[in-house]
């Protein structure tokens, strides 16, 4: 009992777990619903699923903008938890939506409700940088990247075992032979559970660092805490999410049309087959780590993985060549959790909840434009190279690339004149 109280990682394992449930149900309900509205051969199953996404996606990041903010303002007053139990809450009463479509079979348009009754309390713009922001309170600047990265990890094996299960839960019947209310059931089921252990089991403890912690702290926060590197590290942050989420959002079209056609079972497998990268990266850290690479090295190394992956994608049209790609992109979660621990390192603890905030709501802006964008490139492409905006993803992760390489040219000089 004393480990769950004192542990995040059940939350975190549980609702994406939750989380992948709803994705995977969400999918198929939106394209049962278009194949029975849209002309067969007219392209018109494909522009409605992505007009559907693109407006569910925009939704999605616009509403949590200012309600994930002001929890980032209660959590740094002291109020830790708030960041993390509040989403959760939206993400209970959002998600039972769509219990509500399939049990009465209304129309699927009525899941726009969803991102906005979920970003009204924070989304997960306040619940990841809320979890974040307690792990890093509570380790040394010497494990953090790893930590937050054995965070992720929990949160991948969730995803990945939650994605397997997805699919064949989706096709159980129940109530009048509707597909999946046992899988849209079970994920409401397990957010109620999270919900419950956040807010009334699980204890925040901080880490308080000891007088020589704090003195060392001082003396190398004079040396690392450079302006010019944190814009270069949110710039890097912004561009490679704009990459990896506009490939991704796209690929949840891609893969439920031609020339793929997935079936329920299919994309809960090729959920899960996303999911595998939070194993690879936590390894290639740890591996990373002991070969004394540096963060800037590593993250270097996942831009790198994540660019030959999404690039492959373009050319996909087979299931097989789709796994292939996958496999290509085996780092390319190590970035981003990268990227926030040197951000940690550069700020106060105090400041933790308002920085991953900020950063998680600038991602939150650029992905408006990035959501209209691919999906516009998407459409328009689509009888020419339906694949062209995973093209689009690798270009721009190698953008991504150039000011990490800046980074890691300036800590070089620094090193050098520490020496000296």
């Amino acid at each position: 009992m004393a480990f769950l109280r004192s542990h995040l990682e059940p939350v975190v394992f549980f609702a994406q777990i939750a989380s992948s449930f709803f994705d995977t149900g969400l999918q198929m309900v939106v394209k049962q619903r278009y194949e029975n509205t849209t002309i067969p051969g007219a392209g018109g199953e494909h522009r409605s699923i992505a007009d559907f996404y693109m407006v569910f996606n925009i939704l999605t990041k616009v509403v949590p903008i200012f309600p994930a903010f002001l929890l980032a303002q209660i959590g740094d007053k002291g109020y830790r938890k708030v960041p993390v139990v509040v989403p959760l809450i939206g993400y209970f009463v959002s998600r039972a939506l769509l219990l509500l479509v399939i049990a009465f079979d209304w129309r699927v348009e009525v899941m726009y409700a969803s991102p906005v009754v979920n970003g009204l309390c924070g989304g997960f713009s306040s619940y990841w940088p809320g979890v974040i922001t307690l792990v890093s309170l509570s380790t040394s600047e010497e494990v953090r990247s790893l930590r937050i990265m054995r965070t992720e990890l929990t949160y991948g094996l969730a995803g990945f075992l939650g994605s397997l299960a997805s699919g064949h839960l989706f096709q159980l019947y129940a109530l009048g032979h509707r597909q999946g209310f046992v899988l849209s059931c079970m994920s409401v089921v397990l957010y109620f559970v999270c919900l419950v252990y956040a807010a009334f089991i699980l204890q925040v403890n901080t880490r308080t660092p000891s007088a020589d912690e704090r003195r060392d702290g001082e003396s190398v926060g004079i040396l690392n805490r450079d302006k010019v590197n944190i814009a270069l590290l949110i710039a890097a942050g912004i561009l490679y999410d704009v990459a990896v989420a506009g490939g991704v959002e796209i690929l949840n079209v891609y893969v439920l049309v031609e020339p793929l056609s997935w079936t329920a079972t299919q994309v809960g497998y090729g959920n899960a087959a996303g999911s595998v990268i939070f194993i690879t990266s936590f390894l290639g850290v740890k591996l990373f780590t002991r070969c004394s690479l540096s963060d800037t090295s590593m993250i270097m190394i996942g831009m790198f993985s994540f660019l030959t992956g999404i690039y492959f994608m373009t050319f996909v049209t087979t299931t097989t060549t789709y796994y292939l790609a996958r496999t290509l992109t085996l780092f390319a979660l190590i970035p981003m959790p990268t990227i926030r621990s040197l951000l940690s390192k550069q700020i106060r603890g105090s400041s933790y909840g308002k920085t991953f905030t900020g950063l998680q709501l600038s991602f939150q802006f650029v992905g408006l434009a990035t959501t209209y964008t691919y999906t516009e490139v998407y459409q328009s492409t689509l009888h020419i190279l339906p694949g062209f905006v995973f093209t689009l993803s690798s270009i721009i992760t190698f953008l991504a690339m150039i000011p990490i390489s800046i980074i890691g040219c300036r800590t070089a000089r620094q090193g050098c004149y520490e020496r000296l």
